[in-house]
């Protein structure tokens, strides 16, 4: 369950980053808007849906979600424009890393040690 937690606080922050830097240091990038936002506000939406106790979404939609977030330069034409590129980057590995990990923890039933 603890590192489920930790899955979707490390989530939580970088759905916050990907939807943060729509307006800040990637607001110049228009074909980022859209999958910076988009993406950015699923990973928050399903982050705290799951901190709050409602089920939410599985480690592996997290992963999924990151997954996405960090091919979405190549697929949206904005590897280009380095500081959205490299904050879809960032927040989808990391998201990816800490989605899969929390996935196979609870599939193999070790606690988790954070």
């Amino acid at each position: 369950m603890q590192a489920s937690r930790t899955s979707d606080i490390v989530a939580l922050v970088a759905g916050l980053v990907a939807v943060v830097a729509t307006f800040i240091w990637a607001a110049g990038a228009d074909a980022a808007a859209q999958p910076l936002l988009i993406l950015g506000a699923l990973l928050v939406v399903s982050s705290l849906w799951s901190l709050l106790g409602a089920g939410g979404a599985s480690s592996w939609v997290t992963a999924a979600f990151g997954a996405l977030l960090f091919l979405s330069p190549w697929a949206f034409g904005f590897t280009g424009d380095m500081a959205a590129a490299w904050t879809a980057w960032i927040t989808g590995g990391v998201t990816v890393i800490v989605g899969l990990w929390a996935a196979l923890q609870s599939k193999s039933g070790t606690p988790a040690h954070v």
